[in-house]
């Protein structure tokens, strides 16, 4: 009865799409229209814009419907995204699921349902459930650990809907089965989550998330799938030990970052580094506060470490796809997210962005400069 709900679910959330009824923006928002605009087939391939630069739906259209759900995917693929990004983590019965974090408390009521299953650091690990355990819990909106309240504020109510954690298979065939359905080719954008926390848990996240891809088809020179992943010494083992054959992406964080503790940030993100990560990557997904500073520069800064970023990866042949383009987290150079993403893909001339809003990203790729 659950997945029957879950599939129906999804099914009336892209015919609410198709017939264009939703209305998501706020009034003082000046980026996008007063109500979402859904991409048609004549839409996305008739425009002033550049096609070759990709719109990745970050965590679907988190914007508008809770992150990594079949409903937020859906909604995504309705908005006219070229690629869904897929977070994956693994579950305790080494399943691939599709969630941002390695825990399950900040998006999920898993604190009601399973009380006495935490850590002792007080925290609840994907890797210590079940996937059947998993699918018992109710997805929402991510909140403060601390406080307990969402921490985007005007998006979707917390709790007022159920929603399931996906797994990788069933993103997959939604994905596949929309592009069926539809015509249109849109692609996975897969992240492997946190190796170093699953080798030391006994979980090989890259040959169960590869063997999930290759089983769908994924694992080809042309096929519209991108791996990435924040541990570099990883991403090299991986492509040296599976040889996947669709694109690596370099994923650049902070070294404070869980995601990034012990790496050599700083390097990555030079001239040098660039040189290095082409050696196993073709391309690089950098912060974008590590491609422009709070004017909107490509100047030295404290967290723009090389300005020359953009130009120094296409130079090795290095793709470039920043993340993530908010309307509600904005940079203080910026007054809607339609400026800071003409402003990347047109100005920087990056080739794709992340953004939780979709469709002010099709929007701007579409209009053009």
């Amino acid at each position: 009865m659950k997945k029957r709900y879950k599939i129906m679910s999804s099914f009336i959330c892209m015919m609410v799409l198709t017939a264009g009824l939703v209305g998501c923006s706020k009034k003082s928002d000046t980026s996008s229209s007063k109500s979402v605009k859904v991409a048609s087939s004549k839409e996305t391939a008739e425009n002033k814009g550049d096609n070759k630069k990709l719109i990745i739906a970050h965590r679907g259209a988190s914007g508008y419907i809770v992150e990594h759900t079949l409903e937020s995917y859906s909604m995504a693929y309705g908005l006219g995204a070229d690629y869904i990004e897929a977070d994956v983590n693994i579950t305790k019965d080494n399943v691939p699921v599709v969630m941002h974090d390695i825990h399950l408390d900040t998006t999920t009521n898993v604190a009601k349902v399973y009380p006495n299953r935490k850590r002792k650091d007080g925290r609840y690990y994907i890797v210590d459930f079940t996937l059947d355990e998993i699918k018992k819990l109710s997805v929402h909106e991510r909140s403060d650990l601390k406080t307990g309240e969402a921490v985007f504020k005007n998006r979707f109510p917390k709790g007022k809907s159920h929603f399931e954690v996906p797994t990788l298979k069933e993103e997959i065939e939604l994905i596949q089965g929309l592009n069926k359905s539809t015509g249109r080719n849109v692609g996975i954008y897969v992240e492997m989550k946190i190796p170093k926390f699953y080798t030391k848990n006994g979980k090989n996240i890259g040959k169960m998330t590869l063997d999930t891809l290759r089983k769908y088809g994924y694992d080809k020179k042309d096929a519209k799938c991108f791996i990435q992943c924040f541990d570099p010494t990883y991403l090299r083992k991986f492509k040296n030990e599976f040889k996947p054959k669709c694109k690596l992406i370099q994923l650049l964080g902070e070294s404070s970052w869980e995601d990034c503790k012990g790496d050599d940030t700083k390097h990555m993100l030079s001239k040098e580094g660039l040189k290095e990560i082409a050696e196993y990557a073709d391309g690089i997904g950098p912060w974008t506060d590590q491609v422009l500073d709070q004017n909107g520069k490509q100047k030295q800064s404290e967290t723009v470490v090389n300005p020359n970023l953009v130009k120094d990866a296409h130079e090795n042949n290095l793709l470039v796809h920043p993340y993530t383009v908010r309307k509600d987290e904005l940079p203080k150079y910026a007054k809607s997210a339609d400026e800071v993403i003409r402003k990347f893909l047109y100005e920087v001339k990056v080739d794709g962005i992340f953004t939780d809003f979709t469709d002010i990203g099709v929007k701007v790729r579409n209009e053009g400069k």
